[in-house]
């Protein structure tokens, strides 16, 4: 049997801790896959007396992070500590500079420095994976850049983010608003003290960009991707679209177009019959379209201990059999440069829902601004009448550009009889 590898583990937190169970727990049918065992040999966290629920006795604990990349014992660094500079982003570059394999589960970090990260790893012959990083459990990074590596990748999509899909489904099922829901998933650990960062849907966007540059080939400027959150759909919302066969997902879509790739993260009705439709929860979904496959869909757990450690210690195996894929899948001299195409070129139909004044002429108004801006209508909802109160109209248009939609949407806004911001949503049949 060959000799222990010698892991660092950087973060011990819900995932650094889930890591450790997994290795001790399953360690005979890990050894057999990996054909070694693993040893964790060394620690870094910012608090030694917290109980992570692991045995940590015997592990050199390192007060800085930067200096499990210098310990002579640690053979890989595991980055777990998440962020996309300070601590996590010297570890990575250190270990890599040391010639050391990295196992990361850091979206942020790869998402923003992934194309400088990679020639590193490149230039001194190591691994620098993270399987963890985007979906949890979900394979969705070996799938693309493995399992689909004989094919023309049109799009990638997904569901990439539990606390927004946990929200969006209980504000389904229960009738609730977004605020009431979003306390529920804080007290439950599915959301964060802060949850800007999942609401907002910047964790989605890094998650898409990595995929994306994997699909494509080339390094997605996050500066230039579309991101919209979830905290502007209304429970109202939810159950008119359910009434015209559709469900609200917070989507991350990228796709090649004429010209480069267009990457958006944003809410989208999709149609009930959608793969992605019935991922309710805190489950993902990773779907993709190649051009000899076809498409396929994962789904599963898209974070916590289990899933995510399981990510990790695949990456691991991989490492311990010698396994080493580029890290976006072609070596950083054949990567693409970026070639975003802007969302005012992005073309698809529309869910339009107005509180407007319950009078005579309103609809022709909404309709006249709708004509001139060469937008056509597919349907409209309207339910009862209220003489000079607001009630709620729907509009589904047919296919149109963004900029189109936009410039309406602000004259409609500016309409007297329109009493609130009109809600937007765009239509995707995944």
């Amino acid at each position: 049997m060959n000799k222990p590898l010698k892991l660092g583990v950087a973060g011990l937190g819900t995932v650094g801790a889930g890591v450790l169970s997994l290795l001790r727990d399953n360690a005979s049918l890990i050894t057999a896959r990996a054909g070694r065992s693993f040893e964790v040999v060394a620690v870094s966290a910012r608090d030694r007396t917290r109980d992570r629920g692991v045995d940590l006795s015997g592990l050199r604990w390192h007060e800085d992070a930067v200096a499990l990349a210098a310990d002579p014992e640690v053979e890989v660094v595991v980055e777990l500590m998440g962020g996309s500079e300070g601590p996590a982003r010297q570890l990575v570059e250190a270990a890599l500079a040391a010639g050391k394999p990295v196992v990361t589960a850091n979206k942020a970090l790869l998402a923003t420095h992934g194309g400088a990260l990679a020639k590193l790893a490149e230039a001194k012959g190591v691994a620098l994976a993270y399987e963890a990083a985007v979906a949890g459990g979900i394979p969705a990074i070996k799938a693309l850049r493995e399992g689909l590596a004989g094919n023309r990748i049109s799009r990638v999509a997904g569901i990439l983010n539990g606390t927004c899909n946990y929200i969006l489904t209980e504000m389904r099922l229960k009738g609730l608003p977004f605020a009431e829901v979003l306390a529920e998933a804080q007290r439950l650990g599915y959301a964060e003290a802060d949850p800007a960062f999942d609401i907002e849907g910047v964790d989605a966007a890094h998650k898409l960009a990595i995929l994306a540059a994997l699909a494509f080939g080339q390094q997605v400027d996050l500066a230039a991707l579309h991101i919209e959150g979830i905290t502007n759909i209304s429970a109202l919302d939810i159950a008119l679209a359910g009434e015209l066969g559709y469900r609200i997902k917070l989507l991350g879509i990228a796709s090649r177009e004429e010209g480069g790739v267009t990457a958006r993260v944003h809410p989208c009705m999709v149609p009930v019959s959608s793969p992605v439709a019935s991922v309710d929860g805190v489950f993902n979904a990773v779907l993709a379209e190649g051009d000899a496959v076809g498409r396929i869909v994962l789904q599963g757990r898209g974070a916590g201990a289990g899933p995510t450690a399981s990510a990790v210690v695949a990456d691991l195996v991989d490492i311990a059999r010698g396994c080493q894929s580029p890290v976006w899948g072609v070596g950083t001299e054949a990567l693409a440069p970026s070639t975003p195409v802007p969302m005012e070129r992005h073309r698809g139909a529309y869910y339009l829902r107005l509180m407007v004044l319950d009078q005579p002429g309103v609809i022709a108004d909404v309709t006249g601004v709708l004509r001139d801006m060469s937008i056509s209508l597919e349907s409209m909802l309207q339910r009862g009448r209220a003489p000079g109160e607001a009630v709620p109209v729907v509009m589904v248009t047919h296919e149109c550009e963004e900029a189109q939609m936009q410039a309406a949407l602000k004259r409609i806004a500016e309409l007297s009889s329109v009493v609130e911001q009109p809600a937007l949503i765009r239509i995707e049949t995944l």
